[in-house]
């Protein structure tokens, strides 16, 4: 499951069809990241039938943090890398956070115009719209679709699809704004290092 964990953030649906982009509904995305400065709440994640909670919270620049009630697992962005820390083993595998699609939710300056972020279909639906996107020049890589509910405009969920189709569906539940986090919140204490290393100057 911990593999499973790592796919969804490395590659990171609404019921409406998806056609050509809508400037107009990016535009709208792009306002309200750009917007937020912090957020706490529950999640759903949904992956291979199995059902996780947990609580997520984001804090821009670059600070995302994911705590699951059923696992012994952290996902932690401190501002320069994402790690993913299992308690059972004391062990932590690092990703440079610009390595990832999620990564877009928390950058300083959110552009999903002309950044490295490719918006290539959007859907408009009764209740929420949604954006489909992928890393510039990875196409085979993956794509994340996120959700936003249309009044007010707030996340609602996203959608991660693999290189090999495998799909992890996170939907946020009592989203609220929150900015008041601990010194440390975003920070791991202990741990063994296996990874990547990195930085990321998007969330400098």
């Amino acid at each position: 499951m911990f593999k499973k964990i790592f796919v969804f953030a490395v590659c990171m649906v609404c019921g409406a069809a998806y056609g050509a982009p809508d400037k107009a509904l990016v535009q709208r995305a792009e306002k309200y990241l750009n917007s937020v400065t912090g957020l706490s709440g529950g999640f759903v994640q949904t992956a291979a039938g199995r059902r996780d909670k947990g609580t997520f919270s984001m804090l821009r620049p670059g600070r995302v943090r994911l705590d699951y009630d059923s696992m012994p697992v952290q996902m932690i962005a401190d501002g320069k890398d994402l790690y993913f820390f299992d308690k059972s083993l004391d062990q932590i595998t690092t990703v440079p956070l610009t390595s990832t699609p999620a990564g877009i939710l928390v950058r300083k300056n959110i552009d999903l115009h002309n950044a490295d972020i490719v918006v290539t279909e959007t859907a408009q639906g009764k209740d929420t719209f949604s954006l489909k996107m992928n890393m510039r020049g990875q196409e085979g890589l993956g794509h994340m679709t996120v959700v936003f509910d249309n009044s007010p405009v707030a996340l609602n969920s996203w959608t991660v699809v693999d290189a090999t189709g495998a799909k992890t569906e996170v939907a946020f539940q009592n989203m609220k704004t929150k900015t008041n986090f601990g010194k440390d919140y975003f920070q791991i204490q202990r741990h063994k290092t296996v990874g990547t290393g990195g930085g990321d100057a998007f969330y400098d």
